[in-house]
């Protein structure tokens, strides 16, 4: 895809579409039920941790825990739309189908992240607007939502699509989910300040990127951040860099995808 002219702009159009049919067609599923699993984390937190009473950097506990729910729901749905998509299509054997267009493995590669981009973008934008009923989320910095929005949801596209094609079974897909997922966004900060930990529990939530995800976000609504703000907008882009070339070499060698 270096040259844009010769890129195949109808099966890449035609991919994605796909990708997006994919989530759109079950929408109570993909979209409704990440919604009211967010809603009931909200709850459950804000009544266990004492809710407004209790504050965090001067800032009601639900008003910090808002974004933080709100970001989790973007990464999560992005990371299951490409997993699910290609782990279902190696399992059913149709993945052959995926590969034999002329599509370049950038191409695809991009399809796949922009199918997991699409679904955490409308899962996050629906969970945001419900929360906003029970919050009322105020925005800070736009352009901090927006771009931590679409990192996010990108890492976790790209990380589905990487566990994917390393998977052969989906329970290989529960472990990454319940071994590296789970345990990397719960120690991110998304529940608790990272200020309120231990020097050595704080210099460690520093090498743990789902941090910089929500610390970005969470800044744009509330206008509050534990680290650097220019530093987690280096990481995020780095991280995607680095996770796409290793996706798209993936592809390319056709590793667990060709027989």
């Amino acid at each position: 895809m270096n040259d844009p002219a010769a890129a195949n702009w109808i099966g890449l159009w035609t991919l994605y579409r796909r990708e997006v049919r994919r989530f759109s067609k079950v929408y109570t599923q993909t979209i409704m039920a990440p919604i009211v699993t967010t809603l009931l984390f909200l709850s459950v937190f804000s009544l266990a941790l004492g809710g407004s009473a209790r504050s965090v950097a001067g800032i009601p506990f639900p008003e910090f825990l808002a974004p933080g729910l709100v970001i989790m729901a973007i990464a999560q749905n992005a990371f299951a739309n490409t997993s699910s998509s290609i782990m279902t299509a190696k399992v059913q054997g149709n993945i052959v189908d995926t590969l034999m267009p002329p599509l370049t493995p950038h191409e695809l590669v991009f399809g796949f992240t922009m199918g997991g981009i699409s679904r955490g973008i409308v899962v996050g934008t629906a969970v945001a607007v419900m929360m906003h009923l029970f919050v009322g989320l105020k925005i800070h910095a736009p352009e901090f939502i927006v771009f931590h929005a679409i990192m996010a949801s990108m890492m976790l596209a790209l990380l589905g699509t990487i566990g994917a094609i390393w998977a052969v079974k989906f329970d290989h897909m529960s472990a990454i989910t319940n071994f590296v997922i789970t345990p990397l966004s719960f120690l991110s900060g998304t529940f608790y300040s990272i200020q309120r930990l231990p020097e050595a529990a704080q210099i460690a939530a520093h090498f743990n990127p789902f941090f910089y995800m929500i610390d970005g976000f969470r800044y744009g609504f509330i206008g509050h951040a534990d680290g650097n703000l220019m530093a987690g907008l280096a990481v995020m882009a780095g991280i995607n860099a680095t996770l796409w070339m290793i996706t798209t070499r993936l592809v390319a060698s056709g590793y667990k995808l060709k027989a």
